[in-house]
């Protein structure tokens, strides 16, 4: 569902998506683990039945992953980055489609950038700013 964020949406919003977002962060280290399973599995002498078994855990631990993913995205943000721990809510200001930014570690909305900038275009929202939806 494609929506614009007010800076009060996105905020009001934020608590739930953070949650979400940290289970996908648990959710990569599930599918680091089964891998690691599955390699050491493939490189001893495991039988055929193990290897099958860790094979079926990895593709489960990553349709979870991609479910959680699916399931921020359905809200309307957008997740830049994992990693760098990046989710972008869709926006206006004035009549330019923009970014409010929000970066792992922060506790609600006060950034935005232009559609092309990025992070590193990341401007502060101020408080007067009424131009952002």
């Amino acid at each position: 569902m494609f929506t614009y964020f007010t800076i009060k949406s996105a905020n009001e919003a934020l608590p739930s998506i953070i949650e979400k977002f940290n289970s996908l962060k648990k959710q990569k280290n599930e599918i680091i683990k089964a891998e690691q399973e599955l390699q050491i599995t493939m490189s001893s002498t495991g039988n055929f039945e193990e290897y099958i078994t860790k094979k079926q855990k990895l593709n489960s631990e990553m349709t979870k992953f991609y479910q959680l993913i699916e399931d921020i995205e359905a809200i309307g943000v957008s997740l830049k980055g994992l990693d760098q721990g990046l989710l972008d809510f869709p926006s206006k200001r004035f009549d330019e489609d923009v970014w409010l930014c929000w970066k792992d570690g922060e506790t609600e909305i006060k950034f935005w950038h232009d559609m092309d900038s990025g992070f590193n275009g990341r401007k502060p929202i101020s408080i007067s700013d009424e131009s952002l939806v």
